[in-house]
C-alpha cells in the first residue's frame, strides 16, 4: 500500500472528523497533517491494542527509533516514509514527536490520574505537542499560534476523555481526575461498573464545562493574522464542541455506548467553518 493511503487508513479514513477537518487543505499540507496524525494514532494503538506492559514498551522504544532513523534519513514504516518529505518545510521535530511517545508511555505506569493538573500534562503530550506540528503544517506567522494549538489540542483530547469514559473503563483506565470524582462522590467502581448515578452525571456536567472553557480560551488565544490558515484545527474544533453539545444532550450515557456524529453532520460543520473563514466558529466558540 502507498505510504499516503497507509496513513490515511489509520487516521483519516472517509467519515472520521480528521478526513473532514483536512478535506480543503492543499494536497501536501493535508498529506503531512494525516502523516503527522497517523503517526499519533500507532503510539496510541500500541498502548490501547497491546495487553502485555513489557511487549508495549518494547514497541514504543521501537517508535523512538523510527523516529531518530526519520531525522537521520533512514525510514522504513509507511508513516515515516509518509512523514519525511514534510518534516523539514512544516518545522516538525524529533524532539515533538518523542514527546508524543513519552506521554504514551505515561499510560503503562498508571491506569489514572489523581488531579487536573496531571491530566493537563498528559494531555500535552498526547494531544497538544500534535497540535504544535499541526499548527506548523497549517501555517502560522504569529507564535502566539502555538499556544492557540497547544489549547486546543487540550480540548479536544478531553472531549475524546469525556466521549471514551465507557470505552476506556472496558480496559481498565479511567482518566477523569481523581479529585473531581471524589467531590463529586463518584466511585471507580461506578465507572468500572457502568453505573450510572446522579453524581456521575453532575461529574460529567463538570468536565463538559471544563471543556468548553479549554475551547473558549483556545479561541481567544488564536492571533486574527493566523485564522484563516489555521481553519483546518477550528473545523475540527466545531466538530468536537458540536459533539460535546450532543453528549449532553445524551445526558452523558456514555459507559454503555458510543455518542458520535454523522459523517454530513461533520462535513457541513467543517464546510460552513471552511468557507466562512473560521470567522463563525472563532465566535461561536468565544462565548
Amino acid at each position: 500500500m502507498d505510504p499516503n493511503e497507509y496513513c490515511k487508513e489509520k487516521a483519516a479514513r472517509a467519515g472520521t472528523s480528521l478526513h473532514y477537518a483536512f478535506l480543503f487543505l492543499p494536497l501536501e499540507r493535508r498529506r503531512a497533517a494525516i502523516a503527522l496524525h497517523a503517526f499519533s494514532r500507532e503510539i496510541g494503538d500500541t498502548i490501547a491494542k497491546t495487553t502485555e506492559i513489557s511487549v508495549a514498551r518494547v514497541k514504543l522504544a521501537w517508535w523512538r527509533t523510527q523516529v531518530d532513523q526519520l531525522f537521520a534519513g533512514q525510514t522504513s514504516h509507511p508513516v515515516m516514509i509518509a512523514l519525511a518529505p514534510h518534516v523539514q518545510p512544516y518545522g516538525i521535530t524529533a524532539e515533538r514527536m518523542h514527546a508524543v511517545i513519552d506521554g504514551m508511555e505515561t499510560d503503562l505506569d498508571q491506569s489514572g490520574y489523581p488531579d487536573w493538573p496531571s491530566l493537563q500534562s498528559y494531555c500535552w503530550h498526547a494531544a497538544g505537542v500534535v497540535g504544535e506540528m499541526a499548527a506548523g503544517v497549517f501555517g502560522y506567522t504569529d507564535p502566539g499560534t502555538l499556544l492557540y494549538a497547544e489549547k486546543m489540542g487540550l480540548a479536544l483530547r478531553l472531549t475524546n476523555i469525556i466521549r471514551d469514559v465507557g470505552d476506556d473503563a472496558r480496559r481498565g483506565r479511567i482518566y477523569l481526575p481523581a479529585d473531581d470524582m471524589e467531590r463529586f462522590g463518584v466511585a471507580p467502581t461506578d465507572i468500572l461498573n457502568g453505573r450510572y448515578t446522579d453524581q456521575f452525571l453532575a461529574l460529567m456536567r463538570f468536565e463538559t464545562q471544563r471543556a468548553r472553557d479549554c475551547y473558549r480560551e483556545a479561541m481567544r488565544m488564536l492571533p486574527d493574522a493566523d485564522r484563516r490558515s489555521q481553519r483546518p484545527g477550528l473545523m475540527m474544533a466545531s466538530i468536537y464542541h458540536t459533539l460535546l453539545d450532543e453528549l449532553e444532550r445524551d445526558q452523558w450515557h456514555v459507559l454503555d455506548q458510543r455518542i458520535g456524529l454523522t459523517p454530513i453532520r461533520k462535513f457541513w460543520l467543517a464546510w460552513s467553518g471552511w468557507v466562512g473563514g473560521g470567522r463563525s466558529i472563532v465566535r461561536r466558540l468565544s462565548h
